[in-house]
């Protein structure tokens, strides 16, 4: 039995954290969400670099295709791999057959001295050179003709000065701004600080704390938000479109979308799948190319919301291009050696470990 839909959409990803898995236990427990992001994201995002980046994008995108998501919006960061990064991870992405919008989460925690701002209550006070970097890297990539947004990794870590100027270069380039809002009660005073700026081609994502709205498309990620600890987005309740994002654990966009609908549930019992559905449909809306692609299920009842919200274990068989090109045969992708880019991508992972 089998059942075909067209590609699927991870609406928010963070492709270069597909090494994290495995990573050396943190200095020091986490507690709340900001010391997650202390001791475990931003001590992995400074330790990378470029080499690294293009196998956790390539393993990152590997898998991707292998869940039958054939596009990505990505969110990048790293202090030491902004230069070139964007298109490092399009490239990866490319060769594995997978559609991507690249983006550079800018910000200024990282201050030019090389420490960390220190006071989480107050944003920092003016631009830094890497947010510079990072918006030139940006705009780098999209006036070469790459597929991209200006990314901003929130509003608590960036200066008002960052926030207005990401903002100026999208609008000066014609694309979206994708930036975390309010996914912990840490950046509460998000949106007060984008209301000015946010317009309808930004790419909101978690909104867990937002305490108003804003113009833009949400990412729901129920997954890393139950994972993180920072409570239930509640996205059935805003006007936004919403869609369903993985933020970087992987891209298998039917688990999120159980995920997604099993959140809805516990916290609304009258709700169906249908709602999360929508939320899965919607990335069609922003990358409308990966409707012209093809995946068969091991499952013929793919398209029907009810059945997938029970059945675990639904797998992509094949994925064709619009054109007839296979870039998933039997479950091996076509393009890349799978095992190749496993491999690679561990000795990656050992050198990314030991700067840890």
């Amino acid at each position: 039995m089998s059942a075909t839909t067209p590609g699927l959409v991870c609406g928010h990803h963070h492709l270069y954290s597909a090494l994290a898995r495995g990573m050396p236990a943190p200095p020091q427990q986490p507690t709340d969400f900001l010391s997650i992001l202390q001791q475990v994201w931003w001590r992995l995002d400074a330790a990378l670099d470029l080499e690294m980046l293009r196998w956790s994008a390539m393993l990152g995108a590997l898998e991707a295709l292998q869940c039958g998501t054939t596009a990505i919006i990505d969110h990048h960061e790293g202090p030491n791999a902004i230069d070139g990064s964007l298109q490092v991870i399009a490239d990866a992405c490319e060769e594995v057959g997978v559609r991507v919008v690249c983006a550079y989460g800018v910000t200024d925690r990282w201050q030019d001295d090389g420490t960390l701002w220190a006071d989480e209550h107050v944003p920092p006070p003016s631009m830094t050179d890497a947010a510079r970097r990072g918006i030139a890297e940006c705009e780098r990539f999209v006036a070469s003709g790459g597929r991209g947004m200006v990314g901003i990794h929130a509003a608590f870590t960036c200066s008002d000065e960052t926030l207005v100027a990401a903002a100026g270069a999208a609008h000066d380039l014609g694309v979206g701004v994708h930036v975390h809002v309010a996914e912990g009660s840490i950046d509460a005073a998000a949106g007060a600080r984008l209301q000015r700026l946010a317009t309808d081609d930004w790419l909101l994502v978690h909104c867990v704390h937002l305490d108003r709205d804003l113009p833009g498309t949400i990412a729901h990620n129920p997954r890393s938000n139950m994972n993180n600890a920072v409570g239930y987005a509640r996205p059935a309740r805003r006007a936004n479109a919403v869609v369903l994002g993985t933020d970087g654990i992987g891209a298998d966009m039917l688990e999120e979308f159980r995920l997604a609908y099993v959140a809805h549930r516990a916290d609304d019992v009258t709700a169906s799948p249908d709602a999360a559905w929508r939320w899965l449909s919607n990335g069609w809306e922003l990358m409308p190319e990966a409707k012209t692609d093809t995946v068969t299920w091991n499952y013929d009842h793919v398209d029907s919301p009810w059945h997938v919200a029970f059945t675990p274990g639904i797998r992509a068989i094949d994925v064709r291009r619009a054109g007839g090109e296979v870039l998933l045969h039997d479950g091996t992708p076509t393009r890349v050696d799978a095992n190749e880019v496993v491999a690679k991508a561990a000795e990656q992972a050992a050198r990314l470990f030991a700067r840890l």
